[in-house]
């Protein structure tokens, strides 16, 4: 065990030098937002359709992106975007890069040890993907023995090591689904409105959805543990937008039912 040697000062100023390291602030997050007019949002950019950057403009849009741009818009502020894989983007987050991360964040006790949350503007679910010839992998319980191409730090790779497969790294879905149709790997875990929006876009006969992993999940958008503030204010943007229509005219819009509740 090693020695706690360092004095309350010293330990102090630690902290506060690594406060300045990361770029943090003596202000509170939101006043900060507040006051600049401007909030930073971690988001990947390459989830479709979550968070995707469009074929003919480049643009990054999708439904994750297009709902911030609704709580920025109710909160008075701009919102910039910051692309990071999803495997590094709580250090993003920890690290100052951006003031809360927008991207299908699934909300875990885990999670809300360590991190503050809105309350959930997605319902939905875990599924199993295979190749279409695949006849031996019909539900969790299969995997086991066999390899899942999952972004390590994801919920579905909790679900899949837990099941029992060997997890190969991946950075985002559409490399995990190359992987299973290529052979490379058995499966694949991820949220069921992402492949069914892959499936219906590709028109792809190649893989098969074979069941259901882990119960309904709610997906949030994610802060530093300290920033309750902002989290609140998300909170009453969000009711607004709920209210109004506005979270249901985008669940529509990207899944043709409304996901948000």
């Amino acid at each position: 065990m090693k020695k706690r040697s360092l004095t309350f000062a010293a330990a102090a100023l630690a902290a506060v030098t690594l406060l300045a390291a990361c770029g943090g602030s003596d202000k509170p997050t939101l006043e900060t937002v507040k006051s600049d007019g401007v909030i930073k949002i971690g988001t990947e950019g390459t989830y479709s359709p979550f968070s995707y950057h469009d074929k003919q403009t480049n643009k990054l849009t999708g439904y994750d992106v297009e709902v911030a741009r609704a709580v920025g818009k109710t909160l008075g502020v701009k919102v910039e975007f910051v692309e990071s894989t999803f495997d590094a983007i709580f250090a993003g987050l920890t690290s100052n890069r951006f003031d809360a991360v927008g991207n299908q964040v699934t909300v875990t006790p885990e999670r809300q040890k360590l991190y503050a949350f809105s309350e959930p503007y997605t319902v939905s679910e875990g599924v199993i993907v295979v190749r279409a010839d695949n006849t031996k992998v019909k539900s969790l319980a299969d995997l086991r023995g066999l390899t899942s191409a999952q972004s390590t730090t994801t919920t579905f790779a909790k679900l899949a090591k837990a099941a029992g497969a060997k997890v190969q790294g991946v950075e985002a879905f559409p490399q995990a689904i190359t992987l299973v149709k290529q052979g490379r790997v058995d499966a694949v875990i991820n949220d069921k409105l992402a492949v069914l929006e892959y499936l219906a876009s590709t028109n792809e006969t190649d893989v098969k959805i074979v069941g259901t992993a882990g119960e309904k999940t709610e997906q949030a958008f994610a802060f530093r543990k300290t920033d309750t503030s902002l989290a609140n204010a998300f909170n009453k943007a969000l009711d607004e937008l709920r209210a109004d229509g506005t979270l249901a005219k985008i669940s529509q819009k990207y899944f043709q039912e409304d996901v948000s509740k």
